[in-house]
């Protein structure tokens, strides 16, 4: 039953026969006999077939919902039953938006030195698409923002509260700043993050409280993009005081604080709502903990000296 769920949720994520059946490691007939195989056993049809996939009925859409509750458990309680054994132990997949990226290194540094047997994978994602990944066992935790748009079933712990700098080239009108209001970055030619991303949507509502409409006139969802534009000195960009934290001296760049107001909100970490947690996640969370008492609720704190505390603590000279 498991096995026929772990297709039936690979048809879900790929929506597409084919593709399912490759990340499953199978032929495209053995998903399409295991979902049949479901089917008949459930008494009741679960996906529209054509010539190509086509989605699911109602009912496949509520045992999709049984399917990723019930997946998780079992994989939850194997990987319980093998911590007993040798220690946490696998394959552990954090998903980020692309503006905290740079401080994922305070995390996954600490876990590692502690648990060397865990394997990492750090994936860049939206607000949105995370919580998806989660949703449906694709990712077992996350790196986001928790106070400004919705989060639903997830476990939140704050990590710091983001800032904002406006990021231009030296040479450019702003040399002789110490900081700058929103309204005047607002009327600053910019290159900001695209739309789908939450902190684009963040810096939008605050030029738009601060009396003008954001026209930026180039977007990208890459910030090496927008910092190498705004080398060109045609540009400017906003970015979280973390980035430019993480990513230390910048040459030929200057990061400005924005006042006027000091706008702030919380980046943390998210789990999946399941009791018990995960060796892994629990693991995980534990170092989250640990890492926001050190940097103590304000992303102004050193992302190296994070990095150093908590190698300190997982027993590392």
């Amino acid at each position: 039953m498991i096995d026929k769920l772990d297709l039936l949720l690979a048809l879900s994520r790929e929506q597409h026969f084919g593709r399912a059946a490759e990340a499953c490691g199978v032929t495209q007939q053995t998903l399409s006999a295991g979902v049949k195989s479901l089917e008949n056993q459930l008494g009741t049809r679960l996906v529209q077939r054509g010539s190509r996939f086509q989605g699911f009925t109602p009912e496949g859409e509520r045992v999709l919902t049984w399917a990723r509750r019930i997946v998780a458990d079992t994989r939850a309680m194997r990987e319980d039953v093998a911590t007993l054994r040798r220690g946490p132990a696998g394959h552990l997949r954090i998903a980020a938006i692309p503006t905290v990226l740079p401080m994922v290194a305070a995390l996954t540094t600490p876990y590692h030195l502690r648990y060397p047997d865990v394997r990492l994978s750090v994936l860049s994602a939206t607000s949105a698409s995370l919580l998806d990944l989660i949703e449906n066992l694709e990712a077992d935790a996350g790196l986001t923002y928790l106070d400004n748009e919705p989060l639903s079933r997830v476990t939140a712990i704050p990590l710091f509260q983001e800032r904002y700098q406006l990021l231009t080239a030296i040479g450019g009108r702003h040399d002789d700043r110490a900081s700058i209001t929103w309204a005047e970055v607002s009327r600053t030619p910019l290159c900001l993050l695209t739309p789908d991303m939450q902190n684009r949507r963040i810096i939008d509502q605050q030029l738009r409280a601060s009396g003008s409409e954001p026209a930026p006139t180039l977007e990208s969802n890459s910030m090496i993009v927008l910092m190498s534009h705004v080398r060109t000195l045609h540009w400017a960009s906003i970015m979280p005081a973390v980035l430019a934290d993480a990513l230390g001296p910048m040459p030929g760049l200057r990061a400005i604080p924005i006042v006027e107001p000091d706008i702030r909100h919380t980046i943390g970490l998210v789990v999946p709502q399941r009791e018990p947690a995960t060796p892994m996640v629990a693991a995980l969370v534990g170092i989250g903990r640990q890492v926001a008492r050190t940097l103590g609720g304000d992303e102004t704190a050193p992302m190296a000296s994070a990095c150093a505390v908590e190698a300190r603590r997982a027993g590392v000279p």
